[in-house]
């Protein structure tokens, strides 16, 4: 009979800044712009909206249609995406429904297409796609969430700028700027196409939302177009400030109950798992060192859309029965991350996993193994890990232990509950 580490459950204690009103955040902020200076009425008015799971979207996003219409403008949605949902206009549309975003709840029309049109040709050599609803609007609003990008570093990362190129750029243009940024960097390139789109496609305003450590919303600010670049890098840092960590150093497995791209652009959020560089490993200087990774399963907002899947070492073998090839193969290969799509070693039950690690970690005694398991890795605020960790949680004055040690709870099947929140009642 295999020997396994106790168990306990702990509490991060984070210094939250949070925003309770969101809409009234949107308005004000948004209302600090004057743009019935530049809004006539009858205008048309896209507003971009992303595929990520991004807290209080749909708040946010009917606040400024109910701000645009009282200029008298007449406001509505494009989903602004590249190839998420298969690359296809029902597949977006769909995303977005899945967030609160349709034309009932919003009260504007919702136009999705991945129909493009070439606005120009970058000072590269290669040519710049917009949405073909947003390019017959009087003006687009940009929204997006600033925070660090899953594998890019720079003062920009993702944002508004990047919503301008991979997201209105739709499938067209997600695939052509993501070749380009392998040849060029995407500091170069985000910069590039977003001045032409800043100049050639009436981007009046950009609302960016910067979240905090609980996943909710902890920033508003709207955003004149000049302004994008130097603003977005201020978000960033509180981006980076309020983004939620793993606050161990090292980790022998990692357990994820849900990755999808509602969570992360990768599934799971690589900035989280410290494999930002490096699918398998954690880079000089970065943590936490995670030895190997297990995915429990997919969120029902990614639609089977796996990306990320394949910097795991594990899953569990209905997350591979969950995966929609096609639309997770797309998705990676247009990002330029084809290991993405890869499938790790799969076995039916939660034990086999832990049975394969705990042979696969050396010499250290199973009861010492450094075990960490979350729900994903936007929810870490709590989370369940090993004995290992006791000494270490018990001299912290930012964790708190919040239950006695268990064994493992494995059921009569050799599994865990599906969220670990319920794990350890």
């Amino acid at each position: 009979m295999s020997v396994y580490p106790r168990v306990f459950k702990v509490r991060q204690l984070f210094d939250v800044e949070q925003v309770d009103d969101v809409a009234g955040a949107v308005d004000s902020s948004l209302a600090a712009l004057d743009l019935g200076e530049k809004i006539k009425a009858g205008d048309t008015v896209a507003i971009s909206v992303g595929s990520r799971g991004i807290a209080n979207i749909d708040i946010a996003i009917g606040a400024i249609v109910k701000h645009l219409q009282a200029l008298g403008a007449e406001p509505f949605v494009v989903p602004a995406m590249g190839s998420h949902g298969g690359g296809t206009a029902e597949g977006q549309r769909a995303i977005l429904a899945g967030y609160g975003i349709t034309a009932e709840t919003m009260g504007c029309p919702i136009h999705a297409s991945m129909e493009t049109v070439v606005v120009c040709e970058a000072e590269e050599g290669f040519p710049i796609h917009f949405d073909k609803y947003a390019w017959e609007a009087d003006h687009v609003v940009v929204c997006n969430r600033v925070k660090p990008h899953t594998n890019f570093v720079g003062e920009i990362e993702s944002g508004l700028m990047k919503m301008m190129l991979i997201g209105l750029g739709k499938h067209n243009g997600a695939k052509i700027y993501h070749r380009a940024i392998m040849d060029f960097s995407f500091g170069q390139i985000v910069r590039s196409v977003a001045k032409e789109v800043l100049d050639k496609c009436g981007v009046i305003a950009g609302v960016a939302l910067v979240e905090n450590q609980l996943d909710n919303t902890g920033k508003v600010a709207a955003v004149q177009p000049r302004e994008f670049e130097d603003r977005e890098k201020e978000l960033l840092v509180e981006a980076k400030r309020m983004m939620p960590t793993i606050p161990f150093e090292d980790v022998d497995l990692l357990a994820i109950d849900q990755i999808g791209k509602d969570i992360s652009g990768s599934g799971m959020d690589t900035n989280t798992i410290g494999r930002k560089y490096n699918d398998h490993k954690a880079s000089e200087g970065e943590t936490p060192r995670v030895r190997f990774v297990a995915v429990r399963g997919l969120t029902v907002a990614t639609h089977g859309n796996a990306t990320g899947l394949g910097m795991s070492e594990f899953c569990r073998s209905r997350v591979t029965r969950q995966v929609d090839k096609q639309i997770t193969r797309i998705n990676c290969i247009t990002g330029g991350h084809v290991t993405a799509a890869m499938v790790p070693l799969d076995y039916e039950t939660d034990r086999e996993i832990v049975d394969v690690v705990l042979q696969s970690c050396g010499l250290t005694p199973p009861e010492n193994i450094r075990l960490v398991w979350i729900r994903n890795t936007l929810d870490v605020a709590e989370f369940i890990c090993s004995e290992a960790y006791w000494d270490h949680v018990q001299s912290r004055d930012d964790l708190e232990i919040i239950s006695d040690l268990h064994e493992l709870p494995f059921d009569a099947e050799g599994n865990w509950v599906d969220n670990v929140h319920e794990a350890l009642q």
